[in-house]
């Protein structure tokens, strides 16, 4: 496990702290009308080859938090999410969301539309992504004859998460919940697909998280949580600049990952130690990439 040197969270009026993640903050809200409720809060902090990074992007926790409300506008006649309100503390406000205690079902759910990242060293390996036979002499950026469910087991925070087969989803949730699940992943992505492509982008791939909520007579409704079609979670590329056969640009981090990968950085991954402050230079880029990221999908200026 990689050592993330995630700094503490701050203290919040009203709360209080129960877990920080690689770029989330989770409060439990202790008095008012929410009490009970979950604070979500996301930082400016950035990972990288599972280290969180001591330089952080201006702006970037507020860009996620923007994002993800406005995809689940769009995605509200498809799923139910969690946010209940954005009526947030002022030292957080713009980058919160008060949202549901759900039980959270213990898998990412991951859509591929396209061969990339991880799911090209499956194929590569042995010609199936988590269980799913592909066709044959696909390359990098290929689009596939249909989305694909390819969920990840969720690994503790700095560890990788680990693809699975569907078969292994079933036995960690039940056969009816990894059905739901899975039926659930693909129309989020289709939607999100089509309205990608309604700006000249394409949705790669993306990942979600689910989590029940239980009603007072026991019924349960599978609910959207954490962030969702976010640069932090989702593969957006350029359907202009396109070409199966090679790495393709992303509205993403990977300005960050390339640095880090540069002599320039003078670091070596397999070195053990955490990576470099990263140059101004390559903050204001990619700031700059998560910015034109949100503006081409929602239209908005940010």
């Amino acid at each position: 496990m990689a050592e993330l040197n995630i700094p503490p969270a701050p203290a919040i009026e009203g709360t209080t702290h129960l877990h920080s993640g690689k770029v989330r903050d989770l409060y439990e809200i202790t008095e008012g009308a929410h009490a009970g409720r979950l604070l979500m809060v996301a930082s400016d902090r950035i990972s990288a080859f599972d280290y969180v990074l001591d330089s952080t992007i201006p702006d970037k926790g507020e860009i996620l938090t923007r994002m993800s409300s406005w995809w689940f506008a769009q995605l509200a006649d498809v799923v139910p999410n969690h946010v209940i309100s954005t009526d947030v503390p002022a030292a957080v406000a713009g980058r919160a969301v008060i949202c549901e205690k759900l039980a959270m079902f213990p898998v990412e759910c991951v859509a591929r539309g396209y061969l990339t990242g991880s799911g090209l060293l499956d194929y590569n390996a042995t010609g199936q992504v988590c269980g799913i036979e592909l066709p044959g002499g696909l390359v990098d950026g290929d689009r596939l004859p249909e989305a694909i469910f390819t969920p990840a087991a969720k690994a503790a925070v700095g560890d990788h998460d680990e693809n699975v087969s569907y078969d292994q989803v079933v036995g960690v949730v039940g056969a009816a919940d990894a059905d739901a699940l899975r039926a659930l992943t693909l129309d989020i992505y289709t939607r999100a697909d089509e309205i990608a492509r309604g700006v000249g982008l394409m949705l790669a791939d993306t990942k979600f998280e689910f989590g029940a909520r239980i009603a007072a007579d026991s019924t349960r409704t599978i609910v959207l949580a954490d962030e969702v079609l976010t640069p932090d979670s989702s593969r957006f590329w350029s359907l202009a600049d396109w070409k199966p056969g090679q790495a393709q640009p992303s509205y993403d981090k990977q300005i960050v990952r390339n640095w880090l990968l540069s002599p320039e950085s003078g670091w070596d991954k397999k070195s053990g130690q955490r990576p470099p402050a990263l140059p101004e230079e390559i903050i204001e880029r990619t700031r700059a990439r998560y910015i034109e990221a949100y503006e081409r999908l929602t239209g908005e200026r940010f």
